[in-house]
């Protein structure tokens, strides 16, 4: 396949807090070494990594270092890393919003993007303006844009306020308009932050769904950015994996993503102690993951034993309230709720005093995937009364070589992997 996008040593360097670099002095010296002594730009010898959660050691940083790929025609590449790895500022470079400090893009074909909610759109003119706008941005001439343009409004599920001033839109009509321009004007590369996180479910599939359409059907590229691992994993052939500005890892969807998962092995939390709230009658004590009847260390196998353990205190007798305990996949999806309200034996220790509560997942149970558990009390459907949020993180991998396994626990949909012995019995 001929190549699509080719970025040679791409760089951006950005002053902290100001725009340019921030005064006449600096900007004189860049001028005069550059254009009048012919040298080498002297602010490009400076400044820190890209690392939001560190102290600024340079007025400099760099929001992306030494960039280089090729992403063939055709390709749906993933593009994921924690907040602040570059992800945003490396779509603003190909979707030409900001040029690079250093390097080269080159392109092959024209580019439709959406990297904020609203992007392109002026809040005065109504959404079919605003259509025709974006499309004249893009290159299309007026009869192109009016045969496509039942097509994008239906799509949108707009109609209604296609005639309406977009400010008057809410964020979720916003998006769902200026995807469906995006996708819908013959784009040969496809640029989509996560963006799409704005639209409720039906909207959220529906695009997806058009993207892959876009990508296997009529061989255009697309590039996708998003914190939702499913999507990624649903929508990509390809991953690139950033770290503070720099490319971390670039190949197959699923070894991306586990990289990204492993790297983020320091969030693990297998053990938590929590401080007594001095005037609450209930308290959390502990909470802790235990792999196999020990506790949890570094990545846990699908086929792995988990169980689950807690103490907490109630300083009186309390009949009225329950706990609840929640597990979520990839930090939003939730997989189960148990709740104390459906438990005789729980029902039965409601008198103050000190209890350890422990329970084991089925096994097989969990795909793989990061998980994390949160712990309530709860005044039910009223109230939470104390919350513990994600206070215990882990991650699930397969790591078992066998065919069947594979098939079985990483290939299948749905966020579990049931495996539950089937009577077949032949009756004719």
């Amino acid at each position: 396949m001929p190549t699509a996008i080719k970025i040679e040593n791409v760089s951006k360097q950005y002053r902290l807090g100001v725009i340019s670099t921030g005064t006449l002095s600096h900007d004189l010296n860049r001028w005069w070494t550059t254009r009048v002594l012919r040298r080498e730009d002297p602010y490009l010898k400076i400044g820190s990594v890209n690392d939001r959660s560190a102290k600024a050691d340079s007025e400099y940083v760099w929001a992306l270092k030494d960039i280089n790929m090729e992403i063939e025609q055709g390709d749906v590449v993933g593009i994921i890393g924690k907040n602040g790895a570059g992800k945003s500022t490396l779509l603003k470079l190909l979707s030409r919003v900001t040029k690079p400090t250093t390097g080269t893009i080159k392109y092959r074909g024209r580019i439709a993007s959406l990297l904020e909610v609203g992007t392109g759109f002026h809040p005065e003119m109504t959404g079919r303006e605003n259509i025709y706008m974006n499309g004249a941005i893009m290159g299309m001439t007026r009869a192109e844009i009016t045969r496509k343009l039942d097509e994008i409004v239906d799509f949108s599920g707009c109609e209604r306020y296609i005639d309406t001033p977009v400010k008057r839109y809410s964020s979720g009509m916003t998006v769902r308009l200026g995807f469906a321009v995006a996708a819908h004007l013959d784009p040969e590369i496809l640029v989509v932050d996560e963006v799409l996180a704005v639209g409720d479910a039906e909207f959220q599939k529906k695009a997806i769904g058009k993207m892959q359409d876009v990508s296997k059907g009529e061989g255009r590229t697309v590039l996708f950015v998003s914190h939702n691992m499913e999507s990624i994993k649903s929508l990509c052939s390809r991953g690139i994996l950033l770290n503070n500005g720099s490319i971390d890892y670039m190949g197959n969807v699923q070894d991306t993503i586990d990289k990204y998962i492993l790297k983020s092995e320091s969030d693990f939390c297998y053990y938590a102690d929590f401080n007594e709230d001095a005037d609450s009658f209930f308290n959390f004590n502990s909470a802790e993951l235990l792999c196999n009847g020990s506790r949890a260390k570094g990545a846990i196998d699908v086929f792995d034993k988990i169980s689950i353990k807690f103490q907490y205190t109630l300083t009186r007798d309390d009949s009225s309230n329950c706990v609840y305990i929640l597990l979520k996949k990839e930090g939003r999806v939730l997989a189960f709720i148990i709740d104390t309200t459906n438990n005789k034996t729980l029902l039965e220790k409601r008198e103050k005093g000190t209890y350890d509560v422990s329970f084991s997942l089925p096994c097989p149970l969990l795909k793989p995937g990061h998980y994390s558990v949160t712990l309530k009390y709860t005044k039910p459907r009223i109230v939470d009364l104390q919350t513990k949020e994600d206070c215990l993180r882990f991650d699930v991998s397969l790591m078992s070589q066998n065919e069947y396994d594979a098939g079985y626990a990483k290939n299948r949909d749905g966020i579990i992997a049931v495996n539950p012995d089937l009577s077949i019995v032949k009756v004719s």
